[in-house]
């Protein structure tokens, strides 16, 4: 449900999602998300009186996370969660009646989803999901005491096993503004201390969500990583799992500040690891991450090559064709007519004179979220300034490549770029 404008100034209201009632009946209980001019709140847990609801009492007022998923002890009293956290979702426990959130299993890398309670057991008792980066999904049995997980189930332990791939690296730095930025880094099959590789950039969408120690076929760090690349994951301001403040403080900055600390975890990264060939790098990303990497065509040419798949190109007629017109006004403080600072100062295609990086640009002709538009335009101002570059439409895919054989020919293609333009 979204916020609606009424004159210049949006509404104040509130969003509630996941209801479930407790074990005993006498609450029911809910995530909840104040939606208004400030675009984006963490999900926090409440709970509601019952049969009569009245206003909601907020169990995690306390907690500086977003909730991902609840579940009841059998006794109704204790509540156990799951929580983003620094790339990784975390358990957690809170009283049901609200109070101090405490840490219960803190995974050694992964993401804990689907948590369900075991509701016959005497003592606290769950199951979840759990994956990493390098360990596809399997169902756990979590046992808060203990503070660890029991597989359930071993569909794959044993082919992931034999893969060569290694965890990520995780690493902080402190940017030119104060802010704390957390990455996670990836070396490919094969990897040798010794020898130099180039860096791929990663660019998570968004802007309101993190890159994970998690398996995903959208963007998979090792098969990215497979031909001989670093992959560097950055957690730029904007992204969740870490204070609701870091989340919020991309409002206002869509494009610059963000697209500096690419450039600075590249810096630190590069710093810190001397396997990584400073001379080869590319970067780029998807959806918001897009966006950023033609932010980057716009202003630095620090990359050998880039790569946006469904990137804004153009503030003003991405407004004008996007299905989240009001977020993109809460983002730039307006609408374009009004003639704000954003309109004119973070719209890549006002600075198309700059643009050198060769850059590949992918999008599903069905994409009604960063519609074919965008794309376009980047194409024909690539094109224009006769900078190298390539065009991929998806005839059947929207926003994202969901088919298969469509994923393996964006991967082909995305490689075939980055090798094309990092070859030593």
């Amino acid at each position: 449900m979204a916020a609606r404008r009424s004159g210049s100034r949006a509404r104040r209201r509130e969003r509630a999602s996941r209801p479930a009632f407790r074990p005993d009946g006498r609450a029911l209980y809910a995530l909840f998300e104040p939606t208004n001019e400030t675009l984006y709140h963490h999900d926090r847990l409440v709970s509601f009186g019952w049969p009569v609801i009245g206003e909601p009492a907020i169990v995690t007022a306390s907690f500086d996370r977003g909730v991902q998923g609840f579940a009841f002890t059998p006794d109704s009293r204790t509540i156990y969660l799951t929580a983003e956290d620094a790339g990784l979702e975390k358990v957690y426990s809170v009283p049901a009646s609200g109070g101090a959130v405490q840490l219960v299993i803190e995974p050694r890398r992964g993401v804990y989803t689907a948590l369900a309670s075991a509701a016959r057991s005497k003592s606290p008792l769950f199951v979840a999901n759990w994956h990493s980066s390098i360990d596809p999904a399997e169902i756990v049995r979590l046992e808060p005491g203990r503070g660890a997980h029991v597989n359930l189930s071993d569909f794959s332990v044993a082919a992931a096993a034999e893969i060569d791939w290694q965890p990520p690296r995780h690493f902080w730095f402190t940017s030119d503004r104060g802010r704390e930025i957390h990455n996670m880094l990836f070396v490919p099959a094969g990897f040798d201390e010794s020898k130099k590789y180039p860096l791929v950039v990663l660019m998570h969408g968004g802007p309101h969500s993190m890159w994970r120690d998690a398996i995903s076929l959208r963007w998979n760090y090792h098969l990215i990583a497979s031909p001989g690349y670093v992959v560097l994951a950055t957690n730029y301001t904007g992204s969740t799992g870490f204070s609701e403040k870091f989340a919020q403080q991309i409002q206002g900055d869509p494009l610059a500040g963000p697209a500096s600390e690419i450039n600075q975890a590249a810096d630190e990264a590069i710093r810190r690891f001397p396997f990584i060939d400073a001379s080869r790098q590319a970067a780029g990303g998807a959806s918001y991450g897009g966006h950023l990497a033609n932010w980057l065509l716009a202003t630095t040419t620090r990359y050998r090559c880039l790569f946006s798949h469904a990137g804004l190109m153009n503030l003003e007629s991405q407004w004008a064709t996007s299905d989240t017109i009001l977020h993109r006004e809460l983002t730039a403080g307006g609408p374009p007519w009004e003639g704000g600072r954003v309109w004119k100062e973070q719209n890549p295609i006002r600075y198309a004179a700059s643009f050198k990086t060769p850059m590949l640009l992918t999008v599903g002709e069905n994409d009604f979220r960063v519609p074919l538009n965008q794309t376009i335009e980047a194409w024909s101002a690539l094109q224009r300034m006769q900078v190298p570059s390539k065009l991929v439409v998806f005839p059947d895919e929207n926003h994202w490549i969901l088919k298969g054989e469509n994923s393996r020919f964006f991967y082909q293609q995305l490689l075939g770029w980055l090798e094309r333009w990092l070859a030593e």
